[in-house]
């Protein structure tokens, strides 16, 4: 550095760009440990995603397959529309489930009849830009802190699939994210990780019991999409496959039982069952309670009549006894095993 430009700066600023030299240097020495050589992939991928850096990349393209629309076939929530509980309660049945989200005060609940046919929201709520995630074909009702590098961005359908978990994409560098895990596989961003935010998949009556003043998506535009009707009928039934994955399924349980994975604890997965057999079950700090009164949205035609598979409540409990919701994932038996290595499901 020349020592001009060293006298201009001063020493404590000279601290700094040399401090962020190293993070850089550094930081490029890392990825280059971590992506994978230069790999062959549709060139209509290029076509649809004219921002995204191919070359960057930490999984194997082989992993990656077409969920069959396009992208933004099935299209993500821009502009969310919400009501009142009151209103709302005209639409959706006590026992449909919600994703039922808090931050900063503020409440809102998010049903499964929408995003079922949209998979993705993006929203802000409690001064916090959010995407609101569902994928069906895992059940994973994740809600991430969009802010990449400080930067809010905005997420779309993909249209592509990995171990049956749908690829997001988001919309300023078009870099491919998986919706279970939050972290970037290919592009600009590949490496990094979204912040999960805590949220429960509930049913409606118990969020409007927990948020009476809370708001409630509803359709942006009506008879855009069967509202309230099911595409995956008896999926989640307990001789059922998951949808264009090739590995391995779980030994001694339902590759489609539902089981909860927790954050920061992923060495272990709880299967519902037993949670619904104890009614509640304390492992360390971690507590899980179980109760009746939410329909699977993957089991009949009509998803406010499906099967009773119950609320999970998963919760961190410290010393002087303050709770606190866990970040958690209530998915299916078979996600944990392709996820997450060598993990054990309690049952």
């Amino acid at each position: 550095m020349p020592l001009i430009f060293i006298r201009k700066l001063g020493l404590a600023a000279v601290a700094a760009v040399t401090l962020t030299l190293l993070t850089t240097l550094w930081n490029g020495v890392a990825s280059a440990q971590t992506l994978l050589p230069a790999q062959d992939y549709p060139r209509s991928w290029d076509r649809e995603f004219p921002l995204g850096d191919f070359s960057r990349s930490i999984v194997d393209y082989g992993e990656i397959l077409s969920g069959g629309p396009p992208r933004d076939g099935i299209p993500a929530i821009d502009a969310p529309k919400f009501v009142s509980i009151a209103e709302a309660t005209e639409r959706y049945a006590p026992t449909e489930p919600v994703i039922g989200l808090e931050v900063n005060g503020e409440a809102r609940a998010y049903p499964l009849q929408v995003l079922t046919w949209h998979e993705i929201t993006n929203d802000v709520i409690g001064g916090v830009p959010v995407a609101v995630t569902y994928c069906p074909l895992c059940n994973a009702a994740i809600v991430f802190d969009t802010r990449v590098n400080g930067v809010a961005h905005s997420f779309g359908v993909s249209g592509r699939l990995r171990k049956s978990d749908m690829i997001m994409y988001d919309r300023e560098t078009e870099s491919w994210w998986q919706q279970f895990s939050g972290e970037a596989l290919v592009g600009d961003h590949v490496g990094q990780k979204l912040t999960k935010l805590p949220s429960r998949i509930e049913s409606f009556e118990r969020f409007t019991q927990r948020f009476p003043e809370g708001r409630v998506l509803v359709p942006t535009r009506e008879g855009q999409r069967p509202y309230g009707r099911n595409p995956y009928r008896s999926y989640d039934a307990e001789n059922g496959r998951p949808f264009l994955y090739r590995g391995d399924l779980p030994e001694g349980i339902p590759p489609m039982a539902r089981v909860i994975i927790v954050e920061g604890y992923e060495d272990r997965a709880y299967a519902m069952s037993l949670i619904a057999e104890r009614g509640t079950l304390r492992d360390g700090p971690i507590e899980l309670s179980w109760t009746a009164g939410q329909n699977s949205a993957l089991d009949t035609s009509e998803i406010a009549e499906g099967r009773d598979v119950g609320n999970i409540v998963v919760q961190t409990v410290d010393a002087s006894g303050t709770r606190r919701d866990a970040v958690h994932d209530v998915t299916f038996a078979f996600v944990y095993t392709v996820f997450i290595d060598g993990g054990t499901i309690v049952q």
